[in-house]
């Protein structure tokens, strides 16, 4: 099982590039995180996140459901132990569509995972995506410009950076990533197998 972590600043194109990478491999599944927010509008529960109050939420906590969590802008977002193990139950790939902190974090607990971060091709170009989305006023769009600093500055600490430019280039490059991680897993499991370590 190949678990793909991808994380990016705000307005990188991640979410994008996750949806054509996912129509393209049906092997890859999308792992829902659990949030605290309201869903927007167009939504649906379990299909762009799993919606849940804070009491909830914090049980989850405390009795240790979560790979991952963190808090955003006063809502929490976390990724079940269950996502994970669903995927590996019914013999599918994982893409995770995280923060840098979530990545970290999962990067911690699954060392052999693949992680991409996708970078703006300059900050200039970020914060005229962020200002045409025209769903911020400017004191968001600051802040979130601020927040991508500070992401930018771990960028390093993942194993592909991925400048996304041109769309399609982007995603042919996280495709070919995708692939790599899946050959290396195959790879390791044969060798695992050949060697008696597993079934």
């Amino acid at each position: 099982m190949t678990l793909l972590i991808i994380a990016a600043c705000s307005g990188t194109g991640k979410s994008t590039m996750a949806r054509r990478l996912l129509e393209l491999h049906t092997t890859l599944r999308l792992s829902v995180s659990h949030t605290t927010r309201a869903p927007r509008p167009g939504e649906l529960d379990g299909v762009a996140y799993h919606f849940i109050d804070r009491a909830s939420f914090e049980g989850r906590i405390a009795r240790r459901d979560f790979v991952e969590w963190a808090e955003y802008a006063g809502h929490l977002y976390g990724t079940s132990t269950r996502e994970v193990d669903d995927a590996h139950r019914d013999g599918c790939d994982l893409l995770f569509d995280v923060d840098v902190v979530g990545a970290a974090a999962l990067k911690a607990r699954y060392s052999e995972s693949v992680s991409v971060f996708i970078l703006p091709p300059s900050m200039e170009v970020l914060g005229d995506r962020l200002r045409k989305r025209g769903t911020d006023d400017r004191e968001v769009v600051l802040r979130r410009m601020g927040v991508a600093r500070a992401e930018l500055a771990v960028a390093h600490t993942f194993d592909h950076l991925i400048i996304n430019d041109v769309l399609e280039d982007a995603v042919r490059e996280i495709e070919c990533v995708y692939l790599s991680g899946r050959s290396r897993t195959s790879e390791r499991r044969l060798w695992l197998q050949r060697f008696g370590v597993i079934d």
